[in-house]
């Protein structure tokens, strides 16, 4: 019985370290933004302080997509300002697939967890 426990204690903490690390901080977003398809996209990091005041919430960014494909320009709409950054520095680091006509979206961070 007793080497059954460790081999159970293990797997619980496994478990909870992939759950923590995958609901970090999610950002919502498709393969696909008002007819351009993304060709990289960047997660934002889930900043330190953020975690340890166990703040959560969504972040809003207008961005403007360049013809070829690069972020031209971005304007935070909302979200708590511990988030924004991140979230921002993450969406410059997007890349589309060229198009005849610059783009302008809203791109959605969620963050959730700790």
């Amino acid at each position: 019985m007793l080497s059954i426990r460790p081999k159970y204690w293990i797997s619980i903490v496994l478990l909870t370290l992939v759950t923590v690390l995958s609901i970090s901080a999610r950002p919502a977003f498709a393969d696909e933004i008002d007819g351009r398809k993304i060709k990289n996209k960047v997660a934002p990091v889930y900043p330190d302080l953020a975690k340890r005041m166990n703040v959560t919430g969504s972040v809003k960014v207008e961005v403007v997509i360049a013809q070829n494909g690069t972020i031209k320009s971005t304007k935070v709409i909302g979200g708590h300002p511990l988030l924004v950054e991140t979230a921002v520095d993450a969406v410059k680091k997007w890349r589309f697939e060229p198009a005849s006509e610059e783009t302008t979206t809203t791109v959605e961070f969620k963050f959730n967890g700790n």
